[in-house]
């Protein structure tokens, strides 16, 4: 990539959400702004700083600051919340300040939009980074058309369970079911919502968002008659993914286990069932897990599990003896490297963005069970727009046994894979993603 040298030693801050499908986006946004001449700085809570700070080098400056939980306290979507809203504003605005100057500019995750005014106050720009599929932003964008419409309450709740919801005449239909706030009790609910309305007030404020997406994503034509239209102007977006192709710079919160590597080499091509649902395991819950363990033991098919020791208490009694000849039951794996694998042949899956970008990447179909926030139209645009996966509502064995039937065996799904994995992650794609980020480079520097 072509660096800028007008911008040469300037540093660039780098606020990503803490967890891991927001942080290695972010890292390999930051490698590829070094490449260009930039001095980049990821800056995190020390939980998160311990684990990735050393892993990775690619020009890459990795700071802390203070999250304010203590040792060992839990660090769920809502503890991060709150820690992110009352205790670390105050500690990046200092380390900021003790650096200078010589900020080119910010770059915010908008699920960390607390640090865009820290950006604001110590005088820098400051672009939003959507680490997600551009269309999962633009449902966002829409709460307020959709509360005006009245499909939802203002608390976020669906006043039609059967309401459609289509963004533009040319994209999926979606339901009510698909907002990304749905999850948990009624009280979970209020809050996630709450917490993507201030998302987006503060992300209104932003000249430009970044996506990790592919230009010109690909869209479903429909004449179907829907509920609502999106007025959402997208001239601030500059989509500049999948990141995934650009850079290989990549981290881990954990250790990873290459054993499997080794056991995939006397596995039959295509044989393999990968399942993975991610760091976000725990929704699934215990009799989801038993249900699925089950499954995949009656359909008599080699598989390699990413499952946590504390979850292995859903699986029946026995089953890792039982099933140890053909299925690997692990606590986490080198994803891009298993995916990658000739003997693997599709992907168990919640449907995160990194994760569908990996199947895409590495060409494998997809088993989808989306839990919440943008997996839900995720899976919208991998079983109905791209065609590349089926969805499934739960772990029978008859389900998942005909499931894995389709997408192993359906060779027209592959060569969409092949066709998609071409037109979008191939040259083409890439020289269009890096384009508008140079634009971009070009227009905020300016």
């Amino acid at each position: 990539m072509t660096a800028i040298s007008t911008n040469k030693k300037k540093k660039v801050i780098l606020i990503p959400y803490p967890a891991q499908g927001h942080v290695n986006p972010m890292i390999k946004l930051a490698s590829l702004l070094s490449n260009m001449g930039f001095d980049p700085i990821i800056i995190t809570p020390e939980f998160i700083h311990r684990r990735v700070s050393r892993r990775i080098n690619d020009g890459i400056l990795f700071m802390s600051v203070p999250d304010g939980l203590r040792e060992g306290a839990p660090r769920d979507f809502f503890a991060i919340e709150m820690a992110m809203e009352r205790n670390m504003a105050s500690p990046l605005e200092e380390l900021v300040r003790e650096m200078g100057g010589g900020i080119g500019f910010f770059v915010v995750d908008l699920l960390a939009s607390w640090a865009i005014d820290v950006g604001r106050r110590c005088g820098v720009a400051v672009a939003g980074f959507w680490p997600a599929m551009h269309a999962t932003y633009r449902l966002l964008a829409a709460i307020p058309d959709l509360i005006h419409a009245g499909v939802i309450s203002g608390d976020g709740i669906p006043k039609n369970e059967n309401a459609p919801i289509c963004l533009s005449p040319n994209e999926p239909t979606l339901s009510t079911s698909d907002l990304p706030w749905l999850i948990g009790s009624s009280t979970s609910r209020n809050s996630r919502f709450k917490f993507w309305r201030r998302t987006l007030a503060r992300s209104e404020t932003l000249p430009w968002i970044l996506t990790n997406t592919f230009p010109d994503e690909p869209q479903l034509k429909t004449s179907q008659q829907s509920t609502y239209f999106s007025s959402f102007n997208t001239s601030r977006v500059r989509e500049i993914g999948p990141l995934i192709m650009q850079s290989s710079a990549m981290a881990s919160f954990w250790e990873e286990d290459t054993s499997c590597l080794r056991w995939l080499d006397e596995q039959d091509m295509g044989s393999v069932v990968y399942v993975s649902f991610g760091s976000w395991v725990s929704p699934i819950g215990e009799a989801n897990i038993r249900s699925l363990a089950l499954a995949l033991e009656s359909c008599q098919r080699p598989f390699v599990w990413v499952l946590g020791p504390a979850w292995r208490e859903g699986l029946p009694e026995g089953y890792a003896e039982r099933v140890a000849t053909r299925g690997r039951i692990m606590s986490w794996a080198p994803q891009v490297e298993v995916l990658r694998h000739g003997a693997v042949g599709c992907y168990v899956t919640h449907c995160g963005w990194n994760s569908t970008m990996e199947a895409m990447q590495c060409k494998k179909p997809l088993l989808c069970y989306p839990i919440a926030g943008d997996q839900l139209l995720n899976c919208v645009y991998i079983v109905n727009v791209w065609r590349i996966g089926v969805k499934i509502q739960g772990f029978g064995r008859e389900e998942i046994e005909n499931a894995l039937s389709v997408v192993l065996d359906d060779e027209q799904m592959r060569r969409r894979i092949e066709r998609l994995n071409d037109k979008l992650l191939g040259k083409e794609g890439i020289s269009k993603a890096r384009a508008k980020l140079t634009a971009f480079i070009q227009d905020i520097c300016t």
